[in-house]
C-alpha cells in the first residue's frame, strides 16, 4: 500500500507542475508580451498577428520511447479600440509535455490610460485551461491501482487573469497574474486532486538609441509562483530598423541567442529565431531548443487620425 501511495503522489506531481515553469516557457518573450499580460492588447497601436512554435529539448526521447520532447504552438491576436480607448487581445496555445497536454483559449480587453507621453493600461483575460493526460504512456508498478489513468482522460475548467502595463518611448514595465481561481483537476480520481498556481509575472525593457543605425533594447522576465521562481534578461541589437540579433541568459544554465528580420519596407512582417544552449545538467537532456516567431502588422487605417506610438521593442 504504501508503494501504490508512493507511486499515485508521483502521478500527481506530473499531472500538476506546481513550478515557476507551469505555464508554456519561450525564449523570445519580448516580443510575446500578449501571451505574459493580458494588459498589453492593443497597446502598440496597430492590429497584429503572431504565431510561434517551440521545439524544447529538440531530438530527447523518453526511456520507455513514448512521447518525445515537449512542444509548444501558439496563435495570437491583438487590436486597439480606439474609440473606447482600450485593446482587444485572444489566443490559443498548445503545450505538450509528453504524457500531458495542456490547452488554453483567452480572451483579453485592456483599457489605455493617457499620461502625458505615456501610456498605462489594465487589462483583464478570461477563458479556458484543458488539461489532458495519457495513462498509455505512464509505466505502472501496480496496473491495478484505481488511481492510475487507463486512457486518455481531460477535463476543462475556466481560468482568470489580470495585469497592469506601462510604456513610454524609452521603455516598458508590465506586472500580471495568471490562474486566479486555482482551478482544479482530478481525473476522476480526487487522489490527483491538484490545481493551477498563481504565477506572477513581471517584464521590463528600456530603448537606448546608440545612433540612427544601431538601437539596443535590455530586457528582463521573472516568473514565480512564490515558491519557485524563473529570471533571464539579455540585450537585443537592431541594426537600421531591418534586423535584430541578441543575447539572453535564463536562471538554470541557459544561453540563448536571438535573430530575427523584417522582409518588408514597412516592417509589417516579422520573422523570429531563438536557439536555446542548455549549460547545465546535459545528460538528463538533449542540449538544443528552437523556437519560431511569425508576426505581421496589418496596415493603419490612415481615418483613425491616431499616431502610431511603437513600444521600444517593436522599433525594428
Amino acid at each position: 500500500m504504501l508503494k501504490k501511495t508512493f507511486y499515485t503522489f508521483l502521478i500527481v506531481l506530473t499531472a500538476f507542475t506546481v513550478q515557476a515553469q507551469q505555464d508554456a516557457q519561450f525564449s523570445q518573450y519580448m516580443f510575446n508580451n500578449l501571451y505574459l499580460n493580458p494588459a498589453y492588447a492593443g497597446v502598440d497601436g496597430v492590429t497584429q498577428l503572431t504565431g510561434a512554435y517551440r521545439a524544447q529539448w529538440a531530438g530527447y526521447q523518453s526511456s520507455f520511447g513514448d512521447g518525445g520532447a515537449p512542444t509548444t504552438q501558439m496563435v495570437s491576436f491583438n487590436t486597439p479600440i480606439y474609440k473606447l480607448r482600450s485593446g482587444f487581445g485572444t489566443y490559443v496555445m498548445n503545450d505538450n509535455l509528453g504524457p500531458q497536454n495542456n490547452l488554453e483559449a483567452q480572451a483579453m480587453y485592456a483599457y489605455h490610460l493617457g499620461i502625458k507621453e505615456s501610456k498605462l493600461s489594465f487589462g483583464i483575460k478570461a477563458g479556458i485551461y484543458s488539461m489532458s493526460i495519457n495513462g498509455k504512456r505512464y509505466r505502472a508498478l501496480y496496473p491495478d491501482d484505481p488511481n492510475v489513468p487507463k486512457g486518455n482522460e481531460s477535463q476543462v475548467r475556466p481560468d482568470l487573469g489580470l495585469g497592469i502595463f506601462y510604456r513610454t518611448e524609452k521603455y516598458y514595465a508590465g506586472v500580471s497574474v495568471n490562474h486566479l481561481l486555482k482551478s482544479k483537476f482530478d481525473f476522476g480520481a480526487s487522489a490527483l486532486r491538484g490545481a493551477l498556481q498563481n504565477q506572477l509575472n513581471i517584464t521590463a525593457g528600456y530603448f537606448y538609441e546608440v545612433n540612427f543605425d544601431l538601437k539596443l533594447t535590455p530586457t528582463f522576465l521573472v516568473k514565480t509562483d512564490l515558491k519557485q521562481y524563473s529570471v533571464e534578461g539579455g540585450v537585443i541589437a537592431t541594426l537600421k530598423d531591418q534586423m535584430w540579433g541578441g543575447i539572453t541568459l535564463r536562471q538554470g544554465g541557459d544561453a540563448i541567442l536571438l535573430l530575427g528580420y523584417c522582409f518588408t519596407k514597412d516592417k509589417s512582417l516579422k520573422l523570429g529565431y531563438s536557439l536555446d544552449y542548455i549549460l547545465k545538467d546535459q545528460k538528463a537532456k538533449s542540449t538544443t531548443s528552437h523556437e519560431l516567431m511569425l508576426s505581421y502588422q496589418l496596415p493603419v487605417n490612415p481615418g483613425s487620425g491616431k499616431k502610431v506610438v511603437r513600444t521600444p521593442r517593436y522599433r525594428h
